[in-house]
């Protein structure tokens, strides 16, 4: 079986929706960061480009980003809603253990500034003259809820007994550790500037719980999931190269970062955000390791009650999204997971940690986890 390893990676800053990046079309977005990319790491013979995306226009926007990044190679792209990215990574390194593959960037890229309009044909059931419109896909086979994946987070909420509070005292959390580390330019050598931007639009240095006491449950009295502790819309894009051990010692190159392994895990649908934490457990016991032997977590914050989960797993608040989480910095779908896998790297990095791991939920019931190693 073949070592791969990520040799390094870049991303975009992260805008709001209608916000820095409204009027940038996303393979623009993601050309000017696979471009900068093949620039920083010099990388010749690139085989494959394997992009997440979630809310384009489909027609195979990878591709599309190759040819705008004037790299002529296969490319294509894939559809794991949140998980998009970091499944991606998960595919190209399967192919390089495979020995199919040598160099292959991989990642993922959102534009919810550009998402293209939804309306139903004339022959689904749920068509209608006045109106057709909707914006959030069906992800179970229940009954279609625009509301289902906050209902999901509303049910884990409710299962393990966070409160509000709980949830608004991560969210403050998350944005006073992404402004520490914006202030700190901790990220500076792994974001692509875009139009001379470099930083993240969602950060919010005034968050506090009086603040965040005032904001309503999105779906009414009762319920604790509110726009403060849950994300927003985003616009995005991450990209990773991957190789192989072959190509580190054809091109005289150290590598720092090896994949050790990935898990994928299928939950109840109703409790979305609860299936990350099954694929942590179950690629920690397929590693025979335990939670003390992770340096660094970083697990998408979709929701606030998903790092809350976590925690009262683990007990890892000290090693839990250190430089913040999504919360703070953004969600665009299908580039979460490069994203977070570029925060894990630079955490491994700060903290000389040996162990880490990625995981991020998605839509459907489904989470999935890598673990890396700094060598």
């Amino acid at each position: 079986m073949n070592n791969v390893y990520i040799l390094g990676g870049l991303r975009s800053p992260i805008g709001v929706t209608n916000g820095i990046f409204k009027e940038i079309l996303i393979e623009d977005l993601t050309s000017n960061v696979i471009k900068d990319v093949v620039d920083k790491f010099k990388l010749k013979d690139i085989e494959e480009i394997i992009l997440g995306n979630s809310v384009g226009g489909g027609g195979n926007i990878a591709r599309l980003c190759s040819l705008n990044s004037n790299l002529n190679v296969p490319a294509y792209t894939i559809d794991m809603q949140c998980a998009s990215a970091l499944e991606s990574i998960a595919i190209g390194y399967s192919k390089i253990v495979a020995g199919l593959k040598d160099l292959i960037l991989v990642g993922g890229v959102e534009s919810t500034s550009m998402e293209p309009i939804r309306s139903y044909s004339k022959n689904h059931p749920k068509y209608s003259k006045d109106n057709n419109e909707y914006k959030v896909a069906k992800f179970s086979p229940n009954n279609y809820d625009e509301h289902a994946m906050i209902k999901g987070a509303e049910r884990v909420t409710e299962k393990y007994g966070f409160t509000k509070d709980d949830l608004d005292k991560y969210a403050i959390c998350s944005h006073k550790k992404a402004i520490n580390a914006r202030d700190s330019k901790v990220f500076n050598d792994i974001i692509s500037p875009i139009n001379r931007v470099i930083d993240d639009e969602g950060i919010r240095v005034n968050v506090n719980e009086r603040l965040l006491s005032k904001v309503k449950p999105i779906l009414g009295k009762g319920n604790k999931i509110t726009a403060g502790n849950s994300c927003l819309t985003h616009d995005g894009a991450a990209i990773l190269a991957l190789c192989s051990e072959r190509y580190l010692k054809d091109n005289n190159i150290k590598g720092s970062f090896k994949i050790i392994d990935f898990s994928e895990v299928a939950e109840n649908p109703d409790y979305s955000p609860e299936a990350v934490l099954y694929s942590i457990n179950k690629l920690l016991k397929s590693n025979k390791l335990t939670s003390n032997d992770i340096s660094s977590f970083e697990v998408n914050e979709a929701f606030t009650v998903i790092t809350a989960l976590i925690n009262k797993k683990y007990s890892i608040n000290e090693r839990l999204n250190i430089f913040g989480g999504a919360l703070a910095y953004g969600h665009p779908y299908g580039a979460s997971g490069g994203i977070i896998t570029l925060h894990l790297l630079k955490a491994l990095e700060v903290v000389k940690g040996r162990y880490g791991i990625a995981a991020i939920a998605s839509a459907g019931g489904l989470g999935v986890s890598m673990l890396i190693e700094r060598i």
